[in-house]
């Protein structure tokens, strides 16, 4: 990933006040008059969560799924921006663990990497792993032993997620994937005021090393997958004519086979991240809904 791949455009308006209101994109790209929105990563989600009371982040390979892993696991998630010099520091002042990219992670460190998380979360202790000293306490790794607070950068779906709560304010944001897809529609169809929210559903895609956006289509089938929970539950009228398009997709024939065989598990296989793929195809294998709640990822669903 190019070194600013976690500053990528942002409306003058935020630059200038550190917030985005719905000015900051027209109406027409905001999909207004539609009550559920659909778009790709950061520039799109800054455009239909303007406004909107719930954004639903999804990046399949692999921060969504890694975060549900993690919750199902009793572990607190705090996304952050990617390739951000300040993210130990923050680490260190949340009492969480900060962890690696996945090309630098041995075996017993957590990355963003979800068999990792699912690693540790076997081996969990009473109280969690500090950051190690040495050569690797810059980076502030937790290893596999258990943790009960995981900053989790990534430089597509942690960084909108960041950008969404605490430049765009959106009062709830969630983390989907294929694993949980399925539980974050129902919780948002079932809240006392589904009739009358706005919904941004944001599939994250992946980068090109030049920084344009390579749209994933992994990503594309979890979206797909709340999308159709949410016109089950609130009609078809309620989608714009993106989310309606978008909500007609769905993986050929076997999930797994497909998420192996796309481009971005291909990718993570021959690095090595076979499992990661395997674990993104568990189709609503999880019941938690990661919602944003004073910064971290907490399930939300339970009482």
């Amino acid at each position: 990933m190019p070194p600013n791949a976690g500053r990528w455009f942002t409306p003058a308006r935020a630059r200038q006040t550190g917030r985005v209101t719905s000015r900051d994109a027209t109406s027409a790209h905001a999909q207004a008059g539609h009550r559920v929105r659909f778009d790709w990563a950061l520039d799109g989600a800054l455009a239909v969560a303007a406004g909107a009371d719930v954004a639903v982040v999804v990046d399949v390979l692999s921060f969504t799924t890694a975060v549900g892993v993690a919750l199902d696991a009793g572990t607190e998630v705090l996304p952050y921006r990617w390739a951000d010099p300040t993210a130990a520091a923050f680490a260190e002042r949340h009492d969480a663990v900060l962890a690696l990219p996945r090309s630098v992670a041995g075996p017993d460190d957590l990355s963003l990497s979800p068999a990792s998380i699912r690693a540790a979360s076997g081996a969990r202790a009473a109280s969690r792993v500090p950051a190690a000293s040495g050569a690797r306490a810059a980076s502030g790794v937790g290893t596999a032993s258990g943790v009960r607070r995981l900053v989790l950068p990534s430089p597509n779906g942690s960084t909108i997620c960041w950008h969404l709560a605490e430049r765009l304010g959106v009062p709830t944001v969630l983390a989907a994937s294929l694993r949980n897809a399925a539980a974050v529609a129902r919780w948002v169809a079932d809240r006392p005021d589904a009739a009358g929210l706005t919904v941004a559903v944001v599939a994250a895609g992946e980068r090109w090393p030049g920084g344009g956006l390579r749209p994933a289509v992994e990503d594309a089938w979890g979206a797909a997958a709340v999308l159709r929970g949410l016109a089950d539950a609130l009609g078809d009228e309620a989608l714009s004519p993106e989310a309606r398009s978008a909500a007609a997709l769905a993986p050929p024939g076997d999930v797994t086979a497909a998420l192996a065989a796309c481009a971005s598990g291909g990718e993570l296989a021959a690095d090595g991240y076979a499992e990661d793929v395997r674990i993104a195809a568990e189709v609503d294998a999880s019941r938690v809904v990661p919602g944003l709640v004073d910064g971290r990822f907490v399930d939300v669903a339970r009482p």
